[in-house]
């Protein structure tokens, strides 16, 4: 039986724009389709925290980070380009 691998991504928006919504949908429709039951998505706006953002050393949004499982990777965006993201993420060989 092998070991199921879980994901979690840190999503940085700023506030509700349409770039940030947008990032926002494109990554859970993303994970609904390829990661289900098996991601965690945290999503940080840069507006009500901007100490968090300047911390992380975010200087655009969106912008996506997985942390987990290694290696980390960033990605800045709205994501709507899927191919390209999942292969970005090192997802593309990954089946739901």
């Amino acid at each position: 039986m092998s070991r199921r691998v879980s994901y979690k991504f840190r999503l940085y928006v700023a506030g509700d724009t349409q770039n940030s919504a947008q990032a926002v949908a494109n990554l859970s429709a993303l994970c609904k389709a390829h990661l289900v039951d098996r991601h965690e998505i945290e999503v940080v706006d840069v507006f009500r925290q901007p100490k968090r953002g300047l911390a992380d050393g975010i200087l655009m949004t969106p912008t996506l980070v997985k942390l987990v499982p290694s290696p980390t990777r960033t990605i800045i965006g709205t994501l709507s380009q899927t191919q390209p993201v999942l292969q970005a993420l090192g997802l593309e060989t990954v089946v739901a």
